[in-house]
């Protein structure tokens, strides 16, 4: 196999457990039942005209597995990181308590873990649209080896291994929606 082939099936190989990795992250976002500060991850706070990570200019702290504390390092991040959590539509809404936001979670009833599931499953098909897309992605690269002298013979067996790799992350998703779902639902 030439070092092209391989440099394509390796790049293969890392952009669809990118694509899963992201997958894992969107996961510990949706709650199931316990607060964690990872909820938070990923929203960002407007600090002075800056998209801020929401952790870099506040603590977040968990008191009790119900309920979030988000005190921020300036008073006057208050209101902005209010606006920030209302906007990212986490299904919660902060109250302010003096220099702090308090965060009390809903209580998580079976309609409203059915509900995680279905977007647990949404997260799922889209990060399979994102492994088949960087399937297609690099099989057009693979076809224009053919114009680089690479045999047509090894141009086949590299689209098998990338179909290979392909149904092997999309079983590492299924995979991961297994965990989560399980987690979800259990009570």
């Amino acid at each position: 196999m030439t070092d092209l082939s391989k440099h394509l099936l390796e790049e293969c190989k890392t952009n669809m457990q990118g694509a899963v990795n992201f997958l894992e992250t969107a996961m510990h976002k949706i709650r199931a039942g316990k607060a964690s500060p990872s909820m938070l991850e990923g929203i960002k706070v407007d600090y002075y005209g800056n998209p801020t990570p929401i952790e870099q200019v506040a603590n977040i702290s968990t008191p009790d597995p119900k309920q979030l504390v988000i005190q921020p390092w300036e008073k006057s991040m208050l209101s902005p990181i209010d606006k920030a959590i209302l906007a990212a539509n986490l299904g919660f809404t902060p109250k302010f308590e003096g220099d702090i936001l308090r965060i009390m979670l809903p209580p998580v009833t079976e309609e409203r873990r059915k509900e995680l599931v279905k977007r647990a499953k949404a997260e799922v098909e889209e990060t399979k649209v994102s492994v088949r897309n960087v399937r297609r992605s690099i099989i057009d690269k693979v076809k224009k080896l053919k114009d680089q002298g690479v045999s047509e013979d090894e141009i086949k067996a590299v689209e098998k291994e990338i179909e290979t790799l392909t149904e092997k992350f999309i079983k590492d998703t299924e995979a991961v929606l297994v965990v989560k779902e399980k987690e979800i639902m259990s009570i």
